[in-house]
């Protein structure tokens, strides 16, 4: 019989047992190193670099996308909105300085007035009223608290302004010489309260139209730069895939560049196109509008201290100082008429405002002259005659040919902000469409490449 030695057995714990365990044992791997292990590995690099490139790609359309869209409703909105309010306000000041010159016109026919005179202050008090009324409800523009005060400081003052006409219109009617005195102060409450009102509510809507149209006349350059630094980073990655997966061509990366660089192209060319409209739609109307109005409204102002010195007999000459300050105003206005030289809009409306002015000129000279000798009536036959070389008739063609420049420059301004809108319309869903298509690629090109490392 053979005897075996019977295995020791070592007391649990010994350290040959321990040391057994240990070999035994796999490292433990925490959530965080898995995580650095995986972004180490190329399929985490490839995950990571479409994550970016996506995100990338659709910041950029949808950023590109919410300007255009904000760019097109704006100058929707300006053509709707904003714009009609600004010429109804400016018909408003218009409007409050022909009824001026009209009624003080209408007084130096003693009596009577002539039906022409007194439809020409009826209508132009009625398009002031009207144009009131449409201020008060245009919307925003016009709802804030200073606007307010003026619109309703401007109706209060033009119902006593038509009150002291009236006063002033009877008392004529009647030939009492206080109606003279009440047609006075009736018009320096128009030039000195009303008129300088309409003319701060009409500045500020210039000035919003003015500001749109500067905001709009640069291209969207923070849209385009988003755009080329996702075609750039679209190219880098695909040199970057070409040499991990030793694979020229990556066609998803591919589709998704062309969708990136026709948006770019788009946007470029449409948001240059947009911008041009809209500085054209600033150099060509809103300008010439601007001073066209003015002169129309000065010209307005002229005819009534023309007026008034012949209703108050005035001889002191304080009504042509007025009349002198008036016309250096409309003369200098003219003349630096356009203020650039690609702004010709309206400039033969602007000539013969000039040449009808000239002989108005003339005009109110022989009328001053006459006056001068004490011969009241023929000095009103100059003023108000129905004589082609007298000052109603060329302060007439002076009205009509800017008014005839009002219209030109504002139809300028319409249409090069329509054309500035319209070139936007089509670019906002088409950047949608891209963006997501590229997006598309993008998965569909890197995703191959993954299942290779699966």
């Amino acid at each position: 019989m053979v005897l075996r030695k019977a295995p020791s057995i070592e007391p649990h714990g010994s350290p040959a047992s321990t040391a057994g365990a240990k070999d035994d044992v796999e490292p433990v791997m925490t959530p965080w190193k898995e995580l650095r292990a995986f972004l180490a590995s190329t399929p985490g690099k490839l995950t990571v670099l479409g994550a970016l490139l996506t995100l990338l790609t659709l910041t950029a359309g949808f950023v590109a996308a919410s300007i255009v869209n904000a760019s097109e409703a704006t100058l929707d909105t300006m053509l709707a909105e904003t714009e009609p309010l600004a010429y109804s306000t400016r018909s408003l000041y218009t409007s409050l300085s022909v009824a001026d010159a009209a009624a003080t016109t209408a007084f130096i026919s003693g009596g009577l007035e002539p039906p022409e005179l007194q439809d020409r202050y009826a209508q132009a008090m009625a398009t002031a009223s009207s144009d009131l009324v449409y201020a008060s409800t245009g919307g925003p523009a016009v709802r804030d608290p200073n606007s307010r005060r003026l619109l309703s400081s401007i109706a209060t003052d033009l119902s006593a302004y038509a009150g002291v006409i009236s006063t002033a219109r009877a008392n004529n009617r009647a030939g009492n010489p206080v109606g003279a005195s009440y047609l006075s102060e009736a018009s320096t409450l128009m030039q000195n309260r009303i008129l300088p009102m309409a003319r701060q509510l009409l500045a500020q809507q210039e000035t919003r139209i003015a500001d749109i149209q500067r905001s709009y006349s640069r291209p969207p350059w923070l849209a385009l730069g988003l755009i080329f630094v996702s075609l750039v980073a679209l190219v880098f990655a695909q040199i970057t895939i070409a040499r991990i997966s030793r694979r020229k061509f990556n066609l998803g990366l591919i589709l998704t560049s062309s969708c990136t660089a026709i948006l770019l192209v788009w946007m470029l060319v449409a948001g240059l196109i947009s911008s041009v409209d809209a500085r054209r739609a600033l150099t060509e109307g809103a300008r010439p509008l601007h001073d066209l109005a003015a002169g129309r409204i000065l010209a307005q102002q002229a005819r009534t201290q023309e007026m008034l010195k012949l209703a108050r007999r005035d001889s002191d000459g304080d009504y042509d100082e007025i009349f002198d300050d008036k016309s250096r105003q409309f003369g200098d206005l003219l003349s630096h008429y356009p203020g650039d030289v690609d702004q010709r809009v309206g400039q033969d409306e602007v000539t013969n405002a000039q040449e009808a002015w000239t002989r108005w000129l003339s005009a109110h000279e022989r009328m001053n002259a006459i006056l001068g000798t004490g011969d009241f009536d023929s000095a009103a036959t100059v003023a108000i005659g129905p004589g082609p070389d007298d000052s109603a008739a060329q302060f007439a063609a002076v009205n009509d040919a800017l008014n005839d420049g009002i219209e030109i420059a504002r139809d300028h301004l319409r249409s090069n902000v329509a054309s500035a809108a319209g070139v936007l319309t089509a670019l906002g869903p088409v950047t949608l469409g891209l963006t997501l298509v590229g997006s598309g690629g993008i998965i569909i090109g890197l995703w191959p490449r993954l299942r290779e490392y699966q």
